[in-house]
Formats: structure tokens, C-alpha cells, sequence
């Protein structure tokens, strides 16, 4: 006859598995703010990472390649897994990793698709978790920022050397 563990005596709380999702292009402090703060949020946290052909729905392109943006994200410390998100629809992604907790930035709370999905989702038993948007910092912004600096550069006739091989 085989003796309980005392680890054994009580029943195992299931892991929370949490998911979030983005672009995350030109990966900057505010990417890493959400995954840090989903993280300490459950115990396993996937994160979907835009596929380029979704990218559109934005009406924009990835300035990073998807794989790149990929590796990036699995790089994370807070992320441990990373998959290609092809799909906007956040409970088709439910239907395929059964997520415990959907992560999202506040920027999205009270919007017409989000309100959407926090009934599908609580359906199921999943829930929606807004997280801080961190002001001052965007990729669009990061995208203005590098715009407007090669045109000072420009201007003052500073376009330093070409970097790229020849």
C-alpha cells in the first residue's frame, strides 16, 4: 500500500492560463508593461502574436516580419508561449488553447467588439481582464518620432552613413 505525500492530501488548484494578443511591432515598454502585468495576473500566459496578413485590419504593415516579431515575444521572460494569432476573433482563439483569462489593454474597455466578446467569453466561463494602456508610448508614435527625426536630419543635411551592406 502506497502512503499519500503530504503534498498529496489536498487537492491541486488548477494553473490559470491566461492569453493576451498584439501586434507588437517595434516591441517597446508598453508591450512589455501588459505582458508583465498579465503574468503576475496567472500562472502560465500565452500570447498571440499578429500574423502579417492580419496586420491589414488596421490598415497598416508590420515594419517587423512576423517570425522576427515571434521570436521577439518568446524571448519575453513574463511569456510562456508564444503562437501566431490569425484570427481576431478572441473566442475562436479560446476554442483552440482554452484559456482561463483573456488580457486586454484598457484602451479597448466599453468598445462595441470587446463588449462582444466579454459575453461570449463569460459564457465559457473566461474573464476579461483590462489592463493599464501606458500613456506616452505607441508604435504609431515610435513611427512619428523616427519620421520626424529624418527629417531634421534631412534638413540639416545629417543623414549619417548607410548602415546596410553593400
Amino acid at each position: 500500500m502506497r502512503k499519500l505525500r503530504k503534498d498529496e492530501d489536498t487537492p491541486r488548484k488548477k494553473p490559470v492560463i491566461g492569453y493576451a494578443s498584439g501586434v507588437f511591432d517595434l516591441f517597446h515598454v508598453g508591450h512589455l508593461n501588459l505582458l508583465r502585468r498579465a503574468k503576475g495576473l496567472c500562472d502560465r500566459l500565452v500570447v498571440g502574436v499578429t500574423t502579417d496578413d492580419l496586420v491589414g485590419y488596421k490598415n497598416a504593415e508590420a515594419v517587423i516580419p512576423f517570425a522576427e516579431r515571434l521570436a521577439v515575444v518568446e524571448g519575453v521572460r513574463y511569456v510562456d508561449a508564444a503562437v501566431p494569432q490569425d484570427d481576431l476573433d478572441k473566442f475562436a482563439m479560446w476554442k483552440k488553447l482554452k484559456f482561463d483569462v483573456l488580457f486586454i489593454g484598457d484602451d479597448w474597455y466599453g468598445t462595441e467588439r470587446y463588449r462582444d466578446f466579454e459575453a461570449r467569453l463569460a459564457a465559457v466561463g473566461v474573464e476579461v481582464v483590462y489592463l493599464p494602456y501606458t500613456e506616452g508610448v505607441s508604435t504609431t508614435d515610435i513611427k512619428r518620432r523616427i519620421v520626424s527625426k529624418l527629417v531634421r536630419d534631412r534638413a540639416q543635411g545629417d543623414l549619417g552613413s548607410d548602415p546596410s551592406p553593400s
